[in-house]
């Protein structure tokens, strides 16, 4: 008598070892492109950072100089005639048609008239920085961080207005060109802003 039930022979075998070389080969490759993706965008990352740090540097120089400027008066721009110092600070002056190399001004609260309290901005054309006083053309410091290098060329202020004869309300244009070098990357970079002196002066 023969039986119903067939005998069935199954093979059963795992994964050979050139296999499991090749799956962990695979993901060896995965991981590792992985990591180098990760570490490329995490210096991408910091470089960005730091970029904007130093962009952050630059628009806090120019809010402070509106700022001030705003409430201050007796703006005198200071052009290729002035010198740093010598320049008859505390006398009003305009610049529109060639624009100034720097900007000084009565802060508010100062004495009318007196060269030694005056702030003064300006643009260093021997290393490319921009500098300050608040004691007239003394005690000047540098806002610029090191990684900036101001286009003493193409930066400058233009002032409209200042003068008590125009009959006109100060206006001051600031404009800042230049690079910013970090880590042997050159970003370029252009500011401008304007404001207008909240005094009346007409």
């Amino acid at each position: 008598m023969q039986s119903k039930y067939k005998k069935i022979n199954k093979k059963n075998s795992g994964y050979t070892i050139v296999e499991t070389m090749i799956a962990v080969s695979l993901f060896l490759v995965v991981i590792t492109t992985g990591i180098n993706a990760l570490l490329n965008a995490n210096v991408v990352h910091q470089k960005s950072q730091d970029i904007r740090e130093v962009m952050d540097n630059l628009n806090f120089i120019m809010e402070d100089m509106s700022r001030h400027l705003r409430t201050g008066s007796n703006v005198h721009c200071l052009t290729g005639a002035d010198t740093p110092l010598s320049a008859p600070i505390s006398i009003p002056q305009n610049c529109f048609n060639n624009k100034g190399w720097g900007i000084a001004f009565e802060h508010v609260g100062g004495i009318s008239g007196n060269d030694n309290d005056q702030w003064v901005y300006y643009i260093d054309d021997i290393d490319n920085t921009i500098r300050k006083s608040t004691q007239g053309l003394t005690n000047f410091y540098q806002l610029t961080t090191d990684e900036v290098e101001i286009d003493s060329a193409a930066s400058g202020f233009y002032v409209f207005g200042a003068e008590t004869s125009d009959k006109q309300q100060p206006l001051v244009i600031i404009r800042l060109v230049g690079n910013i070098f970090y880590q042997g990357i050159s970003t370029p970079f252009s500011l401008q802003t304007s404001m207008s002196q909240r005094l009346l002066d007409i």
